[in-house]
């Protein structure tokens, strides 16, 4: 599938690693309309610039001034340069995807230049108004001439917001053609596991990367003994950020590494593969709750709270930081073999892998109308 539209004339505004995988495909679809834009919200060449080459993104406009900034000096600094970017270079529509405050920025300069904006994953809610996302999240679909809801839960939140049905499509989560696109082959993730001197479902995989976690000294110290507990039965591998690395450095955490094994940040590939494989996983990060559904593998979710209970049905677990989190743990570890085959047989609540394509296809539309100068956008069609 592929779009007639001029060259650059869909700006995809992003700045994170979740939203280049989550993107990827809807950019390729798009082909040359693509103009990737990247804030730089997440930008080093061992994290995002590793992801863009395996990912095989175009190059993107970079903004400058951004990555390690507060909320609101990142919120003002791309602002004041996309609308720079869209005033020389207007495109007929935007993108944004997610709750960034890099979503938010395209957001605020499509709406500022009215210019048509389309939101992927649309209608999240967490109601934890202690969550900086959250507040962006609904910010985003107030201003949002397409709301992309990944699910039929997301829609009815926005149906209760008092958002115009014919402004909602649900069209699926991107994040399973992503994930179906990038997990590396049976070969080689047998060898991978080798390499790391694994056993397939024989180990933990666990991340912790959230202020609401990294921040806090407490809910740190308390994470990472949980998992030290684990390791002393089953090894937990830890893909450490570098930013979770020097809070845990700073609170003088450093001995309830000793018994986990540590490694780098990984590609987003090797980092499936390795959750594929894994007989749990533990973390903080909302798109793992939904990679885990996709990867069909249990999950335990360590914050306050999730703005993704459709995960919570049959894949994961919401626990806060402390000794629940082993227990939940161990519960699901102790599920074995017939646990994993549960999960394995069960469809991902986020979609059949084609929310990509309707995407494009909707896209396409608010272009042409664009292009044409039409008056209104045309009532959407929802995916069955």
């Amino acid at each position: 599938m592929s779009v007639a539209l001029p060259p650059r004339s869909v700006a995809v505004v992003l700045g994170t690693r979740p939203e280049l995988v989550k993107l990827t495909d809807l950019v390729r679809l798009l082909g040359p309309a693509a103009h990737l834009v990247h804030t730089g919200q997440h930008y080093d060449e061992e994290l995002s610039g590793r992801f863009l080459t395996e990912l095989g993104l175009p190059e993107p406009t970079f903004l400058t001034g951004i990555g390690g900034r507060s909320r609101a000096v990142q919120l003002s600094a791309a602002l004041a340069q996309l609308d720079e970017l869209f005033t020389e270079q207007p495109p007929l529509a935007v993108v944004v995807q997610g709750d960034t405050n890099a979503a938010l920025s395209g957001a605020l300069a499509a709406n500022a230049h009215g210019i048509p904006l389309l939101h992927v994953e649309a209608g999240l809610r967490s109601h934890d108004r202690n969550m900086p996302e959250e507040h962006n999240r609904v910010v985003i679909d107030r201003l949002a001439d397409v709301l992309c809801a990944a699910t039929a839960d997301n829609r009815r939140n926005l149906l209760a917001e008092g958002v115009a049905d014919h402004r909602i499509a649900v069209t699926g989560n991107t994040v399973v053609e992503a994930v179906h696109g990038q997990l590396p082959a049976d070969a080689d993730r047998a060898d991978l596991l080798v390499r790391h001197g694994l056993t397939a479902d024989g180990y933990v995989l666990a991340t912790v990367h959230r202020p609401e976690n990294t921040d806090s000294p407490a809910a740190l110290r308390a994470i990472l003994t949980e998992l030290a507990g684990l390791a002393e039965r089953t090894p937990v591998v830890l893909p450490l950020h570098p930013r979770t690395r020097a809070r845990i450095e700073a609170a003088g955490l450093e001995d309830l590494l000793a018994g986990l094994t540590v490694c780098r940040p990984l590609g987003y590939g090797e980092f499936l593969a390795l959750a594929r494989h894994a007989a749990l996983l533990v973390s903080d990060s909302g798109g793992i709750q939904e990679e885990c559904t996709v990867l069909g593998r249990p999950l335990i979710v360590v914050r306050r709270s999730t703005e993704r209970p459709e995960a919570m049905a049959d894949f994961a677990d919401l626990v806060e930081p402390g000794p629940r989190l082993g227990v939940l743990a161990r519960r699901r570890l102790a599920e074995g073999p017939y646990g994993l085959r549960r999960l394995a047989a069960l469809p991902s609540p986020f979609g059949d892998g084609r929310a990509s394509e309707r995407i494009t296809a909707l896209l396409a539309g608010i272009a042409e109308t664009a292009e044409n100068a039409a008056p209104a956008l045309a009532p959407l069609a929802t995916a069955a």
